[in-house]
């Protein structure tokens, strides 16, 4: 089982034990997504795949956060933003700024990227290396920035 699932199995059982039942929903509904992702595919996710599904949750999250936040619904985007915190914790910890800036500096190097028009094999070497620890479009918009000059 993979060091993801195992976490996630140990903070379903800590929100069991401590009766905190909002944190036990989001959990759980976590699980479920992943189990589904599993029983269809018939194979067990690693680390990398249940982290791309994490990514996914989130995403899902930000957009209903925005969605309720236009809508005048704060009750609604209260939940989706504690759900999001929830998610979060599993996310490996944050590039910086300076350190994504370098590594993006560094790949463009190594693919030899000098036009707009390699910023997908730039992007495409980078995607594992950010899996996670930056947002996607960020990085695409930085790589954009930099191959545009």
């Amino acid at each position: 089982m993979s060091e993801l699932k195992l976490r996630l199995t140990e903070s379903v059982k800590s929100a069991m034990r401590e009766r905190l039942s909002d944190r036990l929903s989001v959990l759980r509904g976590v699980q479920a997504a992943i189990k589904q992702i599993e029983v269809d595919t018939r194979e067990e996710l690693d680390d990398a795949r249940v982290l791309a599904l994490l990514e996914k949750q989130l995403k899902q999250r930000k957009e209903s956060i925005s969605a309720y936040t236009n809508a005048g619904r704060d009750d609604l985007a209260q939940k989706e933003q504690f759900e999001l915190e929830v998610i979060s914790e599993f996310l490996p910890v944050a590039m910086t700024s300076e350190e994504l800036e370098a590594l993006i500096a560094n790949e463009i190097t190594a693919q030899g990227a000098t036009s707009i028009r390699d910023m997908g094999k730039v992007m495409n070497a980078l995607r594992p290396l950010i899996a996670g620890r930056a947002d996607a479009s960020d990085v695409s918009a930085r790589i954009k920035a930099k191959l545009s000059v």
